[in-house]
Order: C-alpha cells, then sequence, then structure tokens
C-alpha cells in the first residue's frame, strides 16, 4: 500500500530546533519523527511512503536517498500552504499503487492498529475509515457519531461541554479509497471541514477506536512526551533504557537522570541532574547543571551550573 504522510508545517511550535532544518527529520530516540509516524503501519503493508511537505525539502531528499527506511520514500512539495485537503490532491500523482492509501498526520506517535483498521474499511465497504481516540474532553476538538455499525454519521466541530454526542476524535490516522483521491479538487482545503462530512452524509464513511497512546509530538511538552512513549513501549532497536530513561550509543553519563531520552555520544557530567527532558546526539551538560522539562539540541553545550525549566536549546542559540 502507499502511505502518505501530511508534513507540511513549519513546525514554528518546536523553534529553535526547527530552524534550517526538517521538522520530520527531529530524532525521536533512534528514529526520525517520519519513521515513528510511520512505524505504526506493519512492514508488510508498506510500500512506499509519500511525504507532503514545503519546508525543508533537501534534507527530507537527502534522507531519502539514504535508504535508511526500509521503503521507498518519495517526496510531494508544496510551493505553498495547500491545507490538508490540498496536500493529498496534491500528492496524488506520486501515489502510484491501485488499492486503499494510508494517510497519517505527520506529527503523530500513537499505537493505532492499522491492519485491524483495514480490515475495518474492507469490512464496512467504506470509501473512507478513520482511526478514533477516546477523550475525556471533547470540547477543544471536532468529534465523530459513530454508530452501533462502525460507520461515522456526523462530526461536531467543538462542541460546548454537555452538548457532545460523542467523545471520539479523529486520530490522524485514516484510510481513503481511490475513487475519493481522483474526486478531490485541486487548490487549498481541508480533508476534516470539507471532505469528511460530506462521505459520512453520504453514509460511507467507518470509524474504528483504538485504545494505548497517542501523542501529538509537535509542541516541545508533547516532543517529550512522544519520547518518554517510546521508551515506555521498547520502541528503539539500539542504545538501552534504564529506569524509565534511554541511553543512546556512546553516551555517557556521570550525574542523575530520571525520565530522559539520551542521544547518541551525549555527555552529561558529574553533578549534572536532568528531569523529564530530551538531549539529543552530541550535546554537553555542564557540570553541576540542572534541568526539567527541556529539549537540548544535538551539539549544544550547557554551561556548568546552568538552571534550565522548560526551555528549547538549539546549537545556534
Amino acid at each position: 500500500m502507499d502511505v502518505l504522510v501530511l508534513a507540511g508545517g513549519l513546525g514554528t511550535r518546536l523553534r529553535p530546533l526547527t530552524e534550517g532544518r526538517a521538522k520530520p527529520l527531529l530524532p525521536i530516540l533512534d528514529k526520525t519523527l517520519l519513521e515513528r509516524v510511520v512505524e505504526c503501519v506493519p512492514d508488510d503493508l508498506v510500500d512506499r511512503v509519500v511525504v507532503a511537505a514545503g519546508y525543508g525539502v533537501e534534507e527530507i531528499i537527502e534522507f531519502s536517498n539514504s535508504e535508511r527506511a526500509p521503503y521507498d520514500v518519495l517526496l510531494s512539495v508544496e510551493s505553498e500552504p495547500l491545507g490538508t485537503g490540498g496536500a493529498v490532491a496534491h500528492a496524488i500523482p506520486k501515489l502510484l499503487g491501485e488499492g486503499p492509501v494510508i494517510i497519517l498526520n505527520g506529527d503523530l506517535i500513537s499505537s493505532v492498529d492499522v491492519k485491524a483498521l483495514l480490515q475495518h474499511h474492507n469490512h464496512t465497504g467504506a470509501s473512507a475509515t478513520l482511526s478514533l481516540w477516546e477523550v475525556e474532553d471533547p470540547s477543544r476538538f471536532g468529534v465523530c457519531d459513530l454508530d452501533e455499525d462502525g460507520m461515522i454519521r456526523r462530526f461536531q466541530e467543538k462542541p460546548e461541554a454537555g452538548t457532545e454526542f460523542s467523545n471520539l476524535i479523529n486520530a490522524g490516522c485514516s484510510i481513503i479509497s481511490r475513487e475519493i483521491l481522483e474526486s478531490l479538487p485541486s487548490g487549498k482545503f481541508s480533508m476534516e471541514r470539507e471532505i469528511f462530512p460530506k462521505i459520512a452524509e453520504s453514509g460511507m464513511m467507518a470509524g474504528l477506536s483504538f485504545e494505548g497512546y497517542f501523542v501529538d509530538a509537535g509542541t516541545p511538552k508533547s516532543f517529550i512526551e512522544a519520547s518518554m512513549v517510546c521508551i515506555e513501549n521498547d520502541r528503539f532497536v539500539s542504545g538501552k533504557s534504564f529506569s524509565g530513561s534511554w541511553f543512546g550509543t556512546n553516551s555517557v553519563c556521570e550525574g542523575s537522570v530520571e525520565n530522559c531520552s539520551i542521544g547518541n555520544n551525549v555527555v552529561i557530567s558529574k553533578g549534572a541532574s536532568l528531569r523529564n527532558s530530551v538531549i539529543l546526539e552530541g550535546a554537553i551538560i555542564g557540570i553541576g547543571s540542572n534541568l526539567e522539562s527541556c529539549i537540548v539540541g544535538e551539539g549544544s553545550v550547557i554551561p556548568p551550573n546552568s538552571v534550565l525549566v522548560g526551555e528549547v536549546i538549539a546549537k545556534s542559540q
């Protein structure tokens, strides 16, 4: 199957990490964000991955040519923001298969069961099938009305408390038929607001909820959370985990670390104390430094005795 990853954003919420670089290639443990998003799809279902992006294009091309991923990576370049629908329509010439297409939000790390979603899609004969996630407070989201047959009949955008007809939200993984894709217009538009409601009204939209974890890694707080989820669920192939933290290859720790991701070749000096933080490859944490809920970019140096809370540090700073 073809997999389409919607990664057109500039990554502004993760600046300065994303200044001058492609957000899909930010590392989460020992893989890129792009690989983390796609790894919810079983290997035997993936023929190629098309990345819809408009920023960091050269870096993504370099990644695709490296053959690092176990599947072909193609790029659909947006010269201007097209919205989710426009991005999908623009990418259609790159989607070379014949069956339905798996479309993934480029920020999401989740435990969605794609095989079960595909089975539900085929069983119901739907034109589109959405993965669904249950939330406690649906007032911040668009929610789906799922009937007993597993079909979505309508949507409700950010309902006021007590008026919601569901607490199930679109979880950023969908399976879309070729017929729907080929009917999409060109230009800028939204799949969620302009296309999905029409499919639901036609009676041809299915939905399936899943359990486990669901993290939007697009903010500093959630990027750290995504790293912790990957540690908790053993989603790494190199390095080692110890007491809730992951340590990459050749990392050196002479301080104390709690619930952290420590990248390859990182040095944590004596007396340093780190909690709930992500330290990327080659960074040096100075003697006696204290970091809480921070992200430290590749090659960055934190001076001795620094005290940082909730900071995002890049090498250029």
